[in-house]
């Protein structure tokens, strides 16, 4: 059958949002809470459950401006662009903490638990600190502005409902302030971004079937 390659964009925004907001759930379900400042925090890094955790939150970062591509896409909005550019480069600047979180601390576990010592666990504010806490600030406030810039061109809109943005925007912008909490209110911001996803995600995908513009029939692929 023939889709016109605008609708094949929505379509691939839509299935990766939903898969970034189920990642947003697994990361803080699956990654292991402890002291870290112990054996026991050394072996919470050195574990699979760290790495593998960790390395769902940078997929789930990294699909999430796909999704914003979509509604750049569907919307064609000013306020959209700069909601997708916005969050592509607020990413950019998040995804690295996210690697010394997942590596850096990984080796530093295994090293603690091979030299039995929990002082080298102190390492870990090293990775945590300077400039790549300063990048991952400023990425996760972009990615925020990026979402409410995104609501507010939904709202404005008559192609979807108006409050389908406001559950990602609310989880972009309690992003950081959820680190200071247990795993339980984690795992619910998770549930509140994976929301924010999937709703939006739906809207994309049930917008796309109202029919296309006619000057576009010509730009179609064939699956």
């Amino acid at each position: 059958m023939a889709m016109p390659i605008k609708n094949l964009h929505v379509y691939l925004s839509a299935i990766s949002l939903m898969i970034s907001g189920v990642l947003f759930i697994l990361y803080p379900a699956i990654r292991p809470f402890s002291d870290e400042a112990s054996l026991q925090g050394a072996a919470a890094f050195a574990s699979t459950e760290w790495l593998v955790s960790h390395i769902l939150a940078m997929v789930a970062f990294t699909l999430l401006p796909l999704g914003f591509y979509g509604l750049l896409h569907s919307l064609q909005k000013p306020l959209t662009y700069w909601a997708f550019v916005l969050c592509l480069v607020g990413v950019g600047l998040t995804l690295p903490f996210y690697g010394g979180e997942t590596f850096g601390l990984y080796a530093i576990g295994l090293e603690a638990i091979n030299q039995q010592s929990a002082d080298l666990i102190s390492q870990a504010d090293i990775v945590r600190s300077g400039v790549g806490l300063i990048l991952f600030v400023i990425g996760l406030l972009l990615v925020a502005i990026a979402s409410v810039l995104l609501t507010i061109s939904i709202w404005k809109s008559d192609k979807y409902q108006k409050i389908s943005g406001i559950p990602l925007t609310l989880g972009m912008i309690l992003y950081l302030p959820q680190f200071f909490f247990d795993q339980p209110l984690r795992v619910t911001h998770g549930i509140l971004v994976a929301i924010g996803c999937v709703w939006i995600s739906i809207e994309l995908w049930r917008g796309s079937y109202r029919k296309a513009d006619p000057k576009s029939q010509s730009n179609t692929v064939h699956l």
